[in-house]
């Protein structure tokens, strides 16, 4: 047997799953590393408390949440079965592969737009998507650095539709469109964190880049702008789009922050805790 077949054989599956997810951390530093610092947008501003919440936020965010979906989706998938006219998922599967994949990511994304989009604009929401927002300086681990509701919450925006319409179900085979949906963002995610002074042209009209989600994490003016994940499209039909030549002066939030991974994952499950939110205005592209 081979030695690393061996070694996984007897590793159980949290451990797999750690060590996936270091194998996964080494090829992104590998990638995003050198491009930070030979085509970086600024100067790296994070210090080593911040580079330890971030790595924590990694883990913690790869491995939790897709515990605590397991349930709801589970049960999303069973409800959509039994509620749904069974036309509109056999209208869904009869269509050619190519149409599902394209309507997989134009109905996900847009569920994704909308959980973002109200994660700003309602309070509750806001005390657990503001963990996300408090990063003062943008690289690719900030993709992944946000309070696990949060992630909950969103995913679970982006992927009801998705078992509504019959584009995903029960059982290995329906899990198969919204896994592939989530992996393909996340890493897409890593880029469009990214601290990487990339412009990439007439295709910004089609796929959301760094210079576009950069402004959504812009301190004041444009935080309430640009909440596309991967397609663009969906802040232009919406009236959220904003993307000029420049890149924003800093990141952030206006109001002061937790600093330490504890208080970030405690303190919007506190009541008693205030959290401002940004006001949401109306934007339009340049």
């Amino acid at each position: 047997m081979n030695p690393l077949h061996s070694l996984l054989a007897h590793l159980p599956a949290f451990g797999i799953d750690v060590l996936r997810l270091c194998l996964w951390l080494a090829l992104l530093v590998a990638v995003f590393v050198p491009i930070e610092r030979f085509f970086s947008l600024r100067e790296a501003g994070a210090g080593k408390r911040e580079l330890f919440n971030n790595l924590c936020y990694y883990f913690l965010n790869s491995l939790l949440p897709a515990f605590l979906l397991a349930l709801p989706i589970s049960l999303l998938a069973i409800a959509a079965q039994h509620a749904i006219p069974a036309a509109v998922p056999s209208a869904v599967q009869s269509l050619p592969t190519a149409v599902k994949l394209i309507l997989v990511f134009v109905v996900g994304e847009t569920g994704f737009y909308w959980g973002h989009r109200l994660s700003h604009r309602i309070p509750f929401l806001w005390r657990f998507h503001s963990v996300h927002h408090s990063a003062e300086h943008l690289y690719f681990l900030i993709n992944t650095r946000a309070h696990p509701v949060d992630m909950v919450i969103t995913r679970l925006f982006g992927l009801t539709p998705l078992y509504i319409l019959g584009l995903a179900g029960p059982g290995a085979g329906g899990a198969a469109t919204p896994i592939m949906l989530i992996l393909i963002g996340t890493m897409w995610g890593f880029f469009i964190h990214s601290n990487w002074r990339v412009r990439l042209g007439p295709l910004e009209w089609l796929v959301a880049t760094p210079a576009f989600h950069h402004w959504h994490h812009s301190r004041i003016d444009h935080i309430n702008r640009n909440y596309a994940s991967m397609l663009p499209v969906m802040d232009r039909l919406f009236g959220t789009h904003y993307l000029p030549r420049e890149w924003p002066s800093d990141y952030g939030l206006e109001s002061a922050h937790a600093t330490t991974l504890t208080a970030q994952l405690l303190d919007p499950l506190l009541p008693a805790k205030t959290i401002a939110r940004p006001t949401e205005t109306s934007a339009s592209s340049p």
